[in-house]
């Protein structure tokens, strides 16, 4: 028998790129298949999002909004990976992944009122495919695990994918997730947006592993790195992923190597432990930036289309956190009521004796 050397499982693995940080294309080969149209759909959600993002932050400072986890930054992974699905395929996030559901079909507003902690915030409408943010950090990989084994035991060709940061990978639930997947052959799509900090702590200090890509090999299923702030190579990765997951070949565990500009959350200070130049560096390879540069080059996008894009965002948030304000209140009556088609004898009394 054969041995694999070691060093094969400690040398780092070279993230896949399609796209220069100059909008160039340096990969030809993993080039998605779109049209100008979508090319043109995907720049307005990346441009819609970031300006969602700095409007939701500041709510989020007046009191507007409860826990909010801000995006900037990690745009390709969001949007790109929902792009590359099918409405039919489901998603399971953790509690930053807010774009995703909303662009696979969640009104905004409802969006908004999970943020402030309003039932009716998952209350999610029919054909829409995605559970609510987890915030229990890794349980949403075990769920999409569940409904994978859904998917394949009633012999559907949908997706099941999950999303988590790098901490998320650290998690038991990871692994298991993984393991499981692997032994049943599931079509699930484990994200990981490996933003380099889980809140405070550097990838580093979380794992000898040189790369997430590589816990892969223990499952038996495909690892797969990829430039998490290049938007084609995540759709590209995802496509396949997909495919793979739909002909009965399993799971595929896929690394997004992003960053996020902003704070953890509205309570965190990157600034503690995030240099002025870190923040630099990776500013250059922002992900709309490089597409915008992309899309200009082919005639496709100019400065006037991001103004308008964002003039149409913030009149979009400003309509749907109202609607949400507008939302009547929530009672524990109303609570008790929205957990049972009949609410059961017992909840009736203990409904009356609040009341």
């Amino acid at each position: 028998m054969s041995k694999v050397p070691y060093e094969v499982y400690t040398e780092d693995v070279e993230a896949l790129s399609v796209l220069s940080p100059d909008g160039e294309v340096i990969n030809k080969d993993k080039l998605p298949a779109l049209t100008d149209d979508q090319l043109k759909e995907i720049m307005y959600r990346m441009v819609f999002t970031r300006t969602w993002d700095d409007r939701a932050v500041n709510l989020g400072r007046q009191g507007r909004l409860g826990f909010y986890a801000p995006v900037s930054g990690q745009e390709a992974t969001m949007i790109g990976s929902e792009f590359a699905l099918q409405k039919e395929d489901f998603i399971c996030p953790g509690y930053r992944d807010i774009p995703q559901l909303v662009w696979h079909g969640l009104p905004l507003y409802q969006a908004f009122l999970y943020s402030r902690g309003h039932q009716h915030g998952g209350q999610i409408p029919d054909g829409v495919n995605v559970l609510m943010p987890q915030i229990i950090i890794g349980a949403q990989i075990l769920h999409a695990t569940g409904i994978a084994m859904g998917f394949k035991l009633k012999n559907q060709k949908n997706v099941a994918i999950t999303y988590t940061g790098d901490g998320g990978s650290s998690e038991g639930d990871f692994y298991e997730g993984l393991n499981f997947a692997g032994r049943f052959k599931l079509p699930v799509i484990f994200f990981v947006q490996n933003n380099g900090y889980a809140i405070t702590t550097p990838f580093s200090k979380q794992t000898a592993s040189k790369s997430i890509a590589h816990k892969a090999v223990a499952a038996g299923i495909p690892g797969i790195k990829v430039d998490g702030m290049d938007i084609f190579a995540v759709i590209s990765a995802v496509q396949e992923a997909a495919e793979r997951a739909r002909n009965g070949e399993g799971a595929t565990l896929i690394e997004a190597v992003t960053y996020r500009f902003r704070p953890h959350s509205l309570s965190d200070d990157a600034s503690k432990y995030r240099s002025k130049e870190e923040e630099g560096q990776w500013s250059e390879k922002d992900p709309i930036a490089r597409l915008a540069k992309y899309l200009e080059k082919k005639g496709l996008w100019t400065e006037e289309d991001t103004a308008r894009v964002k003039e149409e965002a913030k009149a979009t948030v400003n309509e749907q956190i109202k609607k949400a304000e507008q939302t009547e209140k929530m009672t524990v009556s109303g609570l008790i009521d929205s957990m049972f088609e009949a609410t059961p004898k017992h909840l009736e009394e203990q409904k009356a004796d609040f009341e």
